[in-house]
């Protein structure tokens, strides 16, 4: 949070991951018998607690990075999300399109994280809300020149960007948008993308992982290939 603030950020959209992950691994243990509404409370207990230690001084808001256990590809939800996932006890069984449904369906928009990372598949573009052409986790490369250059082929798609910050000790934060007044709420949060109106933070043609710098263009020209943005 004191990273945030130091950077001059006044809101955070907290997208937590929402997978089988989630409720199974060492640090938190096995939550796989749980009830569906004791997972999502689980869930949300992380955005609770860093609006109490933010207190008054940086907005917090409810997000979701959801992934279901018919692919492999990470989906952030923004809006109430909370409510969302807490009405749909078998939203990780559902296939991306019945998401999208839903998710259009309640209001909310569905944006595919990070789409052109290692085993990530970009999804059907007619299904999503939008796509992140910036992510600044320092330990992956999210090929976010690719996916600038996916966003443009298709205009109906929202542009979003992300810190993808984890721990402090990954030490930067890069991503985000600037708003014209700042982000007070979630339907706040989606008038705002759906309008268009913002700037991204953080240039997708700038690899935030200095160690992804060394493979140079082969792999990035072989991913344009694949999805047919070069011949």
């Amino acid at each position: 949070m004191e990273t945030y603030l130091a950077h001059g950020y006044t809101t955070v959209v907290l997208t937590d991951h929402f997978s089988r992950f989630t409720f199974n691994n060492k640090k938190h243990g096995d939550r796989r018998s749980h009830t569906h509404s004791e997972r999502v409370d689980f869930f949300l207990s992380g955005t609770e607690a860093l609006k109490a230690a933010a207190g008054d001084s940086l907005v917090i808001l409810q997000g979701c990075e959801l992934r279901l256990n018919t692919d492999d590809n990470d989906y952030q939800i923004y809006g109430d999300s909370g409510e969302f996932l807490r009405a749909n006890p078998d939203i990780m069984d559902i296939d991306v399109a019945e998401l999208s449904r839903r998710v259009r369906e309640a209001g909310l928009l569905l944006i595919q994280a990070h789409p052109f990372r290692n085993e990530m598949r970009i999804s059907d573009p007619r299904l999503l809300d939008g796509i992140e052409i910036y992510n600044g986790a320092v330990g992956h490369d999210s090929r976010n020149d690719i996916a600038l250059m996916w966003a443009k082929r298709y205009p109906h798609l929202i542009g979003t960007s992300g810190s993808d910050y984890h721990r402090t000790s990954n030490g930067l934060v890069s991503g985000g948008i600037v708003t014209d007044d700042p982000i007070t709420s979630n339907t706040q949060l989606l008038s705002v993308l759906r309008s268009g109106n913002y700037t991204i933070l953080g240039d997708p043609f700038f690899l935030p992982a200095r160690r992804f710098i060394k493979e140079g263009g082969t792999v990035k020209e072989e991913e344009m290939r694949r999805v047919g943005l070069i011949d």
